[in-house]
């Protein structure tokens, strides 16, 4: 997945961006970690998503909100801005990544084939992961931090016309549930929990803010 290259190459290139924005170090943590909490918050209703609506449609839904806020992420005019849209790439690729595999099992009947491209699929995955600290790295030495995020571009829209051209969508299940409270209750632990850990390092473990944040952990 291209998107791998931008939390490991962007954590290299905190301090320049601290002292272009004179952020501190917690808030710098925040644009790397927005990104993770909202993965990991999102993908399990992602795919529950896609099973109820569609894998194409959330699919392509995905690849335009992850090019969209890749886009909103190297015009990012302070931190602030970085921190939010990094939330939104993140959101993009919970979609992505479980719609991508519905797609594929919707795709290939046969069980060989299907677990061939399964295999390609987990193979591209780990060679972006691989890669992506190398090529962001010399992309942010070449040209800045911003093309890391630039680069996503081109591919996403690439894409998103592949997905509409040739993709099939998937057989809707509308009985498919939501699990509203947990996802709300995912997102609450994971970002208090991140909240706490970061901003622990820089108020302080005895800080009202940093105890607040850990008190929904305790249930």
């Amino acid at each position: 997945m291209w998107f791998s290259l931008t939390s490991p190459s962007l954590t290299r290139r905190l301090p320049a961006s601290a002292r272009r924005w004179s952020g501190g170090v917690s808030e710098l943590q925040w644009v790397v970690s927005a990104y993770t909490i909202a993965f990991a918050a999102f993908i399990l209703t992602a795919g529950a998503l896609g099973d109820r609506i569609g894998a194409r449609r959330m699919f392509t839904a995905g690849f335009a909100i992850f090019t969209a806020a890749s886009l909103a992420c190297a015009l990012a005019p302070n931190a602030a801005v970085l921190i939010a849209a990094r939330g939104v790439q993140g959101l993009g690729a919970a979609i992505l990544v479980p719609n991508s595999l519905a797609l594929l099992n919707h795709a290939y009947a046969d069980e060989k084939q299907r677990g061939r491209a399964v295999g390609i699929w987990a193979a591209g995955a780990s060679l972006a992961l691989t890669a992506g600290p190398l090529v962001g790295g010399a992309l942010i030495a070449l040209v800045g931090w911003r093309s890391i995020f630039l680069v996503n571009l081109p591919i996403g829209l690439a894409g998103l016309c592949l997905s509409w051209l040739y993709v099939n969508e998937t057989t809707q299940r509308r009985q498919r549930e939501i699990d509203l409270p947990g996802q709300m209750a995912a997102i609450t632990a994971l970002g208090c929990l991140a909240a706490a850990i970061i901003e622990g390092g820089a108020l302080g473990w005895s800080h009202a803010f940093v105890i607040a944040v850990l008190w929904p952990q305790r249930s």
